[in-house]
This record gives C-alpha cells, sequence and structure tokens, in this order.
C-alpha cells in the first residue's frame, strides 16, 4: 500500500498526542483492542502473555487493554485457559505483566468480565456454578439451564467487580474497564432481549441500566478518585450482529447518562466497523454518539486497518490491509478520541510503530491462523 509522505506525517501528527482519562496519561491515541487468547491454563497468565503484550507497548501502543479476565464470582466463566482476575498466582501473574508493559512505555487496563448466561453448565473453572443472568434466558431468548438472579447474586456480582478493581490498581495497573458489551453479563441487563425483569432493574432503558450502573459505582468507590474506570459496550451481541440497545440516540442517551452519573472516565464503544453511521441522519459513528452524549473521552474500534469485520477471523479468513485516512479525519474532527485496534495488531506486534513511524507500506494482512499463536 503505497502512502503519501504527506499522509504518513499527518498520521504521525494525529495519533502521537497523548490523552488523558482521569488521573492517567495515555501517550498516544493507539489503544490494543482486549482480545480473548485462551493461553492461560490455570487461568494464570504466564511468562509468554507478559511478553505478549509487553511487545505491542515497545512497538508504540499507548493504551493496553488486556483480553477479558474473570472477576472472582464462581459463575463468571467457563474455560480454565482464559485468565482469571482473583487469585495469588493469577494475581501475581497480572502484576508481571503490568510491569513489563509499563517499562516498555505503555499503560494498561485489565478488561473485568462476567459472561453470565452465556456459560454453559459443568464446564470450568468451577463445574457445579450455574449460568446466572437478569432472567435466565439466553441470547437466543431461550431458558437455559441457569438462572434469574436474586438480590444476593446482583450484590455478590457487584462486590466481585469492585474488589477486582480494588486489586489492579493495588498490582500496579493503570485503570480498569468494564465490560459491558457483546452480550455478556452486564450487556444481558442492558439489553431487552434477555432483561425481562419487572423489579427495579428491568423496564425502560434507564432501568435496565441500574445494574451496571451499580457495578461502576462500587468500583468507583472501591478505588481512587484518579484511578480511571473504562465501559465497554455495544449494540450487537455474539451471534446476534443485528441486535440494538437503543433505536434512537434518545434511547442510547438514556442508557449512557446513568453509566457516566455513577463514575465511567471513558467510555469503549465496540462496533465491527468504525467506520458506518449509527443512527440515520448522521455521519457519527457509535463512538461519536457516545461523546457527543456524554462528553466523555471515547475509544472507537472495529475493523481497524483491515478490509473486512473480526467475524471472518473465527472462520480461519485473513484480511487484507485497509488505510486509515478516513479513521484520522474522524480522531482530527474530535469524533472521538482514541482508537482499539484488534486483528492489526494482532497479526503484526509493531503495527503502532509502523503507523507511527510512516512504514505503511510494512503493514501485514491479517492470516488467520494469527488466532492460533501468541506471538
Amino acid at each position: 500500500m503505497t502512502v503519501s509522505t504527506t499522509s504518513a506525517s499527518r498520521a504521525a501528527q494525529v495519533l502521537a498526542r497523548p490523552i488523558a482519562i482521569n488521573g492517567v496519561t495515555v501517550p498516544n491515541r493507539i489503544a490494543m483492542a482486549p482480545m480473548t487468547r485462551s493461553f492461560s491454563p490455570g487461568g494464570i497468565p504466564g511468562e509468554d502473555v507478559v511478553s505478549y503484550y509487553a511487545r505491542r507497548a515497545a512497538a508504540g501502543v499507548g493504551l493496553i487493554v488486556t483480553e477479558g479476565t474473570y472477576v472472582g464470582h464462581e459463575s463468571a466463566g467457563q474455560s480454565d485457559r482464559i485468565p482469571r482476575f482473583h487469585g495469588t498466582e493469577q494475581l501475581a501473574g497480572w502484576a508481571r505483566v503490568a510491569e513489563a508493559v509499563h517499562a516498555a512505555g505503555g499503560t494498561i487496563f485489565p478488561q473485568l468480565w462476567h459472561i453470565g448466561m452465556v456459560r454453559e453448565q459443568g464446564q470450568p473453572p468451577f463445574p457445579d456454578a450455574p449460568a446466572v443472568g437478569p432472567s435466565g434466558l439466553r441470547l437466543d431468548g431461550t431458558e437455559g439451564t441457569g438462572k434469574a438472579m436474586t438480590q444476593a447474586d446482583l450484590d455478590a456480582v457487584i462486590g466481585a467487580f469492585a474488589e477486582a478493581a480494588v486489586a489492579a490498581e493495588r498490582i500496579g495497573f493503570d485503570g480498569v474497564e468494564l465490560h459491558g458489551a457483546h452480550g455478556y453479563l452486564l450487556d444481558q441487563f442492558l439489553w431487552a432481549g434477555t432483561n425481562r425483569r419487572t423489579d427495579a432493574y428491568g423496564g425502560d432503558p434507564v432501568a435496565r441500566t441500574r445494574f451496571a450502573a451499580e457495578v461502576v459505582a462500587a468500583v468507583r468507590a472501591a478505588v481512587s478518585a484518579d484511578f480511571p474506570v473504562t465501559f465497554r459496550y455495544s449494540q450487537w451481541k455474539s451471534d446476534n450482529y443485528d441486535a440494538r440497545l437503543a433505536e434512537t440516540p434518545e434511547e442510547l442517551e438514556a442508557i449512557l447518562t446513568p453509566l457516566a452519573a455513577a463514575g465511567v472516565d471513558a467510555f469503549h464503544a465496540s462496533t465491527r466497523r468504525y467506520w458506518l453511521p449509527e443512527f440515520e441522519g448522521s455521519d457519527l459513528n457509535l463512538a461519536g454518539w457516545t461523546k457527543k452524549l456524554t462528553g466523555k473521552p471515547v475509544i472507537s474500534v472495529g475493523s481497524v486497518g483491515l478490509d473486512g469485520d473480526f467475524s471472518t477471523a473465527f472462520r480461519g479468513e485473513g484480511s487484507a490491509v485497509r488505510g486509515i485516512d478516513d479513521l484520522l479525519d474522524r480522531l482530527e474532527a474530535d469524533e472521538f478520541d482514541l482508537v482499539a485496534v484488534g486483528r492489526a495488531v494482532l497479526q503484526d506486534p509493531e503495527w503502532a510503530a509502523k503507523v507511527l513511524g510512516g512504514r505503511f507500506d510494512e503493514l501485514k494482512p491479517y492470516d488467520g491462523g494469527a488466532l492460533k499463536t501468541l506471538s
């Protein structure tokens, strides 16, 4: 891909600007998107995981958002190879990750995760734990083998998120991201498709946001005032790309406002293709609308640097390199503040250095085989 000297210089100028998220200054506008890798046996990130993240920080990624990591609630996950953010060995592994990223010049937030009704009964790391969710419904609307959460369940999960955030600050992370996207637990409360509750946690968009807002508030109260708390959300769900939390900007505002009031310092608006407008009558993408409605810093994401969305990667398909001039236009216009890069930086640890250095001709297409290794 041939890029003019002007375009290369412009990329460096636009992306190299630092930005503050609460009390932390991220050195540039490039983030690494969270991507589940399943390379942590026993839920413990080892030295290969340490090197995986540190390589990308050393190559210029300003903010690492880790793969989703399970909070300390037995129903939070369903794999013993996905990392956990509780337990002595697990947290010691994460402390080494944070230390290495800092030594390489980057900042790092763990993504704190509970999968809710996505969990299959009998799966590790805690086989006897039931799946839990707002109404005991799976993403397709059918009844699963789990249960609707009681107030005690809600309180336990809120506490688990808060404890994980405290641990993150204690072991040296720069902030935390709460995973409220893609049909997992927090999103199951936000979405009318899975939240059929008739108590204070269900009903209109504001009521459906209550549980997520209580998680945010508990995390905010448990950590230092200047410790960043970010929230990732999406319209789409796993296996349901047409699902929508909000059909209009007004509905989106009803969801985002309570989260911002509860203590979210920045939002991470997950889309499959960052260049697509979110609502009719405006070119703004989901991140752009999020910033317009909340005034908070926002991370945009969705097939950055590649032609084709991430769903093809799960079928082992590759993607060609795609230019980022339109992305730079949006950043220059302050539509959003940072951009998270997923498959492109998974394929090539040096992606950020190449883009910041104007070395666009050296960018690599995505090979579906990249998911099989931790390079």
